[in-house]
């Protein structure tokens, strides 16, 4: 694979993330479930809504995105929620992955972050082993909660 370069997401690169979330809603058998739109995914980031970390090749080909927003806990503080880390599939476990991982990680510590949280599906067992590979906790015990509005 050639250079990987990750950089911090524009609005120019919106249309390429959502066409990954869409690929990733698929893979998880939720594709009906998308219902934002780049017009969304515009309106949002330009109101601050959301960053993206970008992977691409020298020539700009997108291989991956990262989409997250500051957060709060009021147990620690200051943190980044991820909330969509999508690579590739033809960039798989080629580190796309752990190159946009440990930009993200980055991000954090200049946000003075106290830590990073995420969702990870307890079926997509690549996924899991990645971020334990990582040196993440996954949070046995605790339920998602949502509320449609």
């Amino acid at each position: 694979m050639e250079q990987i370069i990750i950089r911090k997401g524009t609005k120019n690169d919106l249309v390429a993330a959502f066409a990954r979330v869409e690929e990733l809603a698929e893979y998880e058998k939720a594709a009906k479930a998308v219902t934002t739109s780049v017009k969304t995914y515009e309106r949002d980031f330009e109101a601050g809504w959301f960053e993206l970390l970008v992977a691409e090749t020298a020539n700009g080909e997108n291989l991956g995105v990262m989409i997250y927003y500051n957060s709060f806990s009021t147990w620690k503080g200051r943190m980044l929620y991820l909330e969509d880390f999508v690579v590739a599939e033809k960039a798989r476990r080629k580190g796309v992955g752990e190159k946009l991982w440990a930009t993200l990680i980055e991000v954090a510590k200049q946000k003075e972050c106290a830590l990073i949280k995420w969702q990870v599906l307890d079926w997509n067992e690549p996924a899991r082993l990645f971020y334990l590979k990582n040196g993440a906790e996954l949070e046995p015990g605790w339920e998602n909660g949502k509320l449609f509005l």
